[in-house]
């Protein structure tokens, strides 16, 4: 049962308040950590499934655990990323947005929440629904989106400190950042309903009256 896949996935649920409280913290120290960790949360997530499958050691806890994992990861950086923003509006001022929308975060959590009841609807039919390309594309968009917000809490933190505010390169550098989080913001959101319209429409036949 304790196999390293699953010990992996555990030690990733266990970093998971790390990275929620770590960007709460003033300075940009803490949140250059909370980056550091969510990308070895999320790396994780793509290794200890292809460790399990390759070792043959897919299990029902890895099963239960894996989609935990993400969820919380998930909840644990839009919460503050969201919370953040809002609060501190002048110094993380996203280009085009301003702010992390509330209907992003609230798209973004509704979609895996009902990704789930459908899938385990599905399965009480007797139809599994694995992971398909556009919700894999999803994942990893939303994952870029997420450490480039939190990486771009850390820059403008840091902007002051390190006397970057005149520097040249940290001006492009800060036109840059920001509009590659207003893109991959949009890009994740497009994707969070096209994948889930997408996965509804190739198992359409489950709401047909013949359907089992």
């Amino acid at each position: 049962m304790w196999t390293l896949p699953n010990i992996i996935t555990l030690v990733r649920i266990c970093f998971t308040p790390v990275i929620a409280l770590l960007p709460f913290i003033e300075g940009y120290w803490p949140k250059l950590i909370a980056f550091i960790i969510f990308v070895v949360a999320a790396v994780s997530d793509i290794y200890d499934g292809h460790l399990a499958r390759s070792r043959n050691e897919v299990t029902d806890l890895g099963k239960l655990l894996d989609p935990i994992a993400d969820k919380l990861l998930l909840f644990a950086t839009l919460i503050p990323i969201y919370w953040i923003s809002r609060q501190r509006h002048d110094l993380y001022d996203i280009p085009i947005w301003g702010s992390i929308p509330l209907w992003v975060c609230l798209l973004l959590i509704g979609r895996e929440l009902a990704m789930t009841g459908f899938r385990w609807w599905a399965s009480r039919r007797g139809v599994v629904i694995p992971a398909a390309g556009a919700g894999k594309l999803k994942t990893t968009i939303q994952n870029i989106f997420v450490g480039a917000v939190i990486l771009w809490f850390a820059f403008r933190d840091a902007r002051k400190p390190m006397g970057w505010e005149d520097n040249e390169f940290a001006q492009y550098w800060n036109q840059f950042h920001g509009g590659f989080v207003a893109v991959t913001l949009a890009c994740a959101a497009a994707l969070t309903v096209y994948s889930f319209v997408l996965y509804l429409y190739r198992n359409r036949r489950l709401f047909s009256d013949r359907a089992q």
